[in-house]
């Protein structure tokens, strides 16, 4: 009778401990399914359709939304403009966070309030910084008046030259991320073990040596951090692009992929192309991904 007992106890005992992790994961899986998993199931299935919000006869088209990608001048426009805006957003934030963080790993109040300086766009709204930075760099802006003071006749046309406008808007979006790139910068460099430092310096190496051989190889866990981060940044940038250029000046000089999903989902209605547009995205995104992290994570071995 009491080995039965204590059979019953360990059986219950156990179901609890399988039990315990489900009830405390549920929540979180509940919202990740209905907000992350089932949109995308939704968008697939969109996709395989010429669903029109308009139009309620929808038909099953298979793959044809994406074999008309393929010979879509909009969408390779939007791919390449994507692909430069993305890079941009990569390299800028990246090296002027590493600049920033070896300028403010430093102790004082000062350096503390300039971190916190730094970090206020990260937590602004995209919308609030493009309409500001609109306000300076337009034609008759604070950037150009300055310029004029300064003696340049024709300051250039930040968001209404075609050739600049791309560039500009990686600038805005670099600007807006670089604080987030310095705050991690400055948690790797709390990581660089100071011994190391002074054993460098003991050995003759100069400032320059003693970060390129000692803290930049420490600091390859935050550069993988970054460079993902801003590269799902660059890829998914919409925001930014509607409010300082809506997609031109001209025929879709900045419309990046996201641009034109929103584009040809709610303005032009067609939800089966716009949700095939949608989900190669997304395919691009995680492929990229997963690339670069590989990439990063073996060179973090390596070093």
């Amino acid at each position: 009778m009491m080995l039965q007992a204590r059979r019953t106890r360990s059986r219950t005992r156990k179901r609890r401990d399988w039990a315990y992790p489900i009830v405390f994961a549920a929540p979180g899986l509940l919202v990740y399914v209905c907000f992350v998993l089932a949109p995308i199931a939704l968008s697939f299935g969109y996709s395989l359709t010429n669903a029109d919000i308009f139009n309620p006869g929808t038909q099953f088209v298979g793959a044809r939304n994406y074999l008309a990608l393929l010979e879509d001048d909009a969408f390779l426009r939007s791919l390449r403009v994507t692909t430069i805006l993305t890079l941009i957003i990569v390299i800028l934030p990246n090296v002027g966070g590493v600049a920033v963080a070896m300028l403010l790993d430093r102790s004082g109040w000062l350096y503390n309030a300039l971190r916190g300086v730094f970090f206020v766009p990260v937590v602004l709204s995209s919308v609030v910084v493009s309409v500001v930075w609109m306000a300076m760099l337009r034609d008759d802006g604070l950037i150009n008046n300055l310029l004029r003071k300064l003696g340049v006749d024709s300051p250039p046309g930040w968001l209404s030259d075609p050739d600049l406008a791309l560039y500009t808007i990686g600038f805005v979006i670099s600007w807006q991320m670089l604080g987030f790139c310095v705050v991690v910068y400055l948690a790797g460099l709390q990581t660089v073990p100071k011994s190391l430092l002074e054993a460098a310096e003991i050995d003759g190496a100069g400032p320059w040596l003693r970060f390129r051989r000692v803290t930049w190889p420490m600091l390859a866990p935050a550069m993988t951090l970054n460079t993902v981060m801003l590269l799902i940044t660059g890829f998914k940038a919409y925001d930014h692009v509607q409010v300082l250029t809506a997609g031109g000046p001209g025929l879709g000089t900045t419309a990046t992929i996201a641009f034109n999903v929103i584009q040809i989902g709610f303005t032009e209605n067609k939800t089966g192309a716009s949700s095939a547009l949608a989900i190669t995205m997304l395919v691009l995104v995680a492929v990229v991904s997963s690339v670069v992290l590989h990439v990063l994570k073996r060179r973090e071995v390596d070093l």
